[in-house]
């Protein structure tokens, strides 16, 4: 028979085993919750920034600010949206803005393109940033020319009449990380200025594109002289208006 001690011995090392068996999951709790905040952050990081610029700033850099010689920018607006919404809650607003954005967002992703900011029921995004390329224009139109037919499904969905206009401008930009708290990436220059009168200046249904863009994408598309338009900082400039690809 065992003895006392045996047992108590016995009874010692099952409390220990025991011990380090809850210690073990405990960590490896610990270490699943710890992965699963981080890819949370990562994630929560990669819809306000772009992968390659929240990488950058894992590394530690705190200044991100970079040149790029040649971009493409669009700009859209929603025509009628300011009328509509005064029949609208603050929660269907944000429900309808949410469901057309979201199909635009999943197609400049689709194009690889990069959304830089929604400001209001307006939508910006550029391409060839901040990985370059040579062919961001074309896919910018192809961008504009899609988000029609987005525009033409959310009426249908909604049963509502909504109009946009589209403006595009290529050319050198500044893009950089701005804030400390409230991180966002932005673009600087005279190019985005030039992108903004394009969408400013269009009408409702038309993609209008500065002379920059359409030497870049006028063996690819349908595009028509529209007018000149007094550009801010440039002067006059001719204008195109841009139908459906040429192939």
């Amino acid at each position: 028979q065992a003895t006392h001690d045996q047992l108590w011995s016995k009874q010692l090392e099952n409390v220990q085993k025991q011990f380090y068996k809850n210690a073990i999951n405990f960590a490896f709790d610990q270490e699943k919750l710890v992965k699963e905040k981080v890819n949370k952050i990562e994630e929560l990081m990669l819809n306000v920034l772009p992968r390659k610029i929240a990488a950058r700033l894992e590394t530690g850099e705190k200044t991100i600010s970079d040149s790029c010689p040649n971009a493409t920018i669009l700009f859209s607006d929603i025509v009628g949206f300011t009328v509509m919404s005064f029949s609208k809650t603050a929660e269907e607003l944000v429900y309808l803005l949410n469901d057309l954005f979201s199909k635009f967002d999943q197609r400049a992703l689709a194009l690889g393109l990069e959304k830089i900011k929604t400001i209001g029921d307006a939508y910006m995004v550029v391409g060839g940033l901040p990985t370059k390329d040579e062919d961001h224009a074309i896919r910018v139109t192809k961008m504009a020319l899609g988000m029609y037919d987005d525009l033409s499904e959310f009426n249908k969905q909604h049963d509502m009449n909504l109009d946009m206009r589209i403006g595009i401008n290529s050319g050198p930009v500044v893009a950089g990380v701005i804030g400390h708290s409230k991180f966002s990436y932005d673009l600087w220059g005279n190019t985005v200025n030039v992108a903004s009168r394009m969408e400013s200046t269009s009408i409702p249904g038309q993609i209008q594109v500065s002379p920059s863009t359409y030497e870049q994408i006028k063996n690819h598309f349908e595009a028509k002289e529209r007018e000149l338009i007094e550009c801010k900082g440039i002067g006059l400039i001719m204008t195109y208006f841009v139908g459906k690809p040429a192939y």
